[in-house]
């Protein structure tokens, strides 16, 4: 978990995540219980514990966004926590266009098409790859490395999903992901533009197989991205897909 989110979502009192978070006239945030120990003894006026301004302990105001981020936080650090995926790429799938690292962590696209074997499992047509791990149940988490330029698509896709020929990124093509071109776009059908505040430059991927679920993930400051609602993904054996346009690159991150 990022820091900055970890600070959020705490209390500054007891410095846990926030029970119950309530919120003074000055602005500031704190545990119902934390707030009220901090007043005890004083009948009307009080001061925050942080900026030291007198406010209204009546004026106490329930903080409901605050609590549903507190929440979600918690549960994306569950998942990243129990569900840590170790993903590697494969090269039996990878287009002759991809150069993969020794490590099989690392794939940038060249210039030119290196001389492959033609097997039934390589992309022959959009520059993709598949990790080598398929996931049939449970949770499960990994991070890529995308930087701040160049094009590139992250997600899942079906065991069976189209190697030959042009493909269709999609759910209906067995693809869930997100994409960065011209715009950061979920790859629905149609694409939905995604108006993030800033590009990430690093993605946490959740596959809930157990739901059928996939959520996209700003790594750097745990700002959800998109997700694929349940029952999106369908049962059956699913693995980590990747797209690399020319001159980019991706890391999966250890």
């Amino acid at each position: 978990m990022a820091q900055a989110e970890i600070r959020e979502a705490t209390c500054p009192v007891c410095l846990e995540y926030f029970t119950e978070p309530v919120s003074l006239e000055c602005g500031h945030n704190f545990c119902r219980a934390c707030i009220s120990q901090c007043w005890e003894g004083s009948d009307t006026a009080a001061s925050c514990p942080q900026c030291r301004q007198t406010v209204q302990q009546r004026n106490l105001r329930p903080n409901r966004q605050l609590a549903n981020m507190v929440e979600i936080t918690k549960q994306l650090s569950l998942q990243a926590a129990k569900g840590a995926a170790n993903v590697t790429l494969d090269p039996d799938t990878a287009h002759p266009e991809l150069i993969l690292s020794e490590d099989r962590k690392r794939v940038r696209r060249g210039d030119t098409r290196q001389r492959l074997p033609n097997n039934p499992e390589r992309f022959d047509s959009w520059a993709c790859v598949l990790g080598c791990e398929g996931f049939t149940s449970g949770r499960h988490c990994w991070e890529v490395e995308v930087g701040d330029a160049g094009g590139w698509a992250v997600g899942v896709a079906r065991e069976s999903v189209r190697r030959k020929g042009g493909i269709s990124r999609s759910p209906e093509g067995g693809i869930w992901a997100v994409e960065r071109l011209d715009q950061f776009q979920a790859l629905t059908s149609p694409v939905t533009p995604l108006p993030l505040s800033r590009v990430p430059s690093r993605i946490r991927v959740c596959l809930d197989c157990d739901r059928g679920q996939v959520t996209f993930i700003d790594a750097g400051d745990e700002a959800p991205i998109f997700t694929f609602p349940p029952g999106s993904v369908p049962g059956g054996r699913i693995r980590p897909w990747f797209w690399v346009r020319w001159g980019s690159r991706l890391s999966l991150c250890p």
